[in-house]
């Protein structure tokens, strides 16, 4: 008796512990799928000349929480940003790059920051 009611218990504990591992896993997939289905990637238009304007551009970019990569390619005015949108969207990021002082396809640069900056090159001129 004492045998089965021993067997018993061992084969209950097993299934537990097995059942277990399995959710585990499952919450972990759900989890990266969740994730992935979060993160966005956007390419626009933005008006700048150098590579100034590039890091610039791209710092004001990725300083905005949720920003995973940015990259702003000179010759075809045009910036690529992956994002995760449950933290940031695309307006968020067109002010920031507009506040740094460049216009975008939907937002007009700073005034301010651009008056700052004309006055730094005839500083230097």
């Amino acid at each position: 008796m004492k045998k089965v009611v021993l067997s018993i218990a061992i084969v209950i504990a097993t299934s537990l512990t097995s059942c277990k591992n399995e959710t585990k896993q499952e919450n972990k997939i759900t989890t990266d799928v969740s994730k992935e289905m979060a993160m966005s990637d956007i390419s626009f238009g933005v008006r700048g000349n150098c590579g100034m304007c590039k890091n610039t551009i791209e710092k004001a970019v990725n300083n905005i929480a949720g920003v995973s990569k940015a990259n702003w390619d000179v010759e075809k005015k045009k910036i690529d940003v992956i994002f995760d949108d449950s933290k940031t969207n695309e307006l968020a990021i067109h002010k920031a790059i507009a506040t740094s002082g460049y216009d975008t396809d939907k937002v007009l640069g700073s005034d301010e920051v651009l008056s700052k900056f004309a006055r730094m090159l005839s500083i230097r001129s």
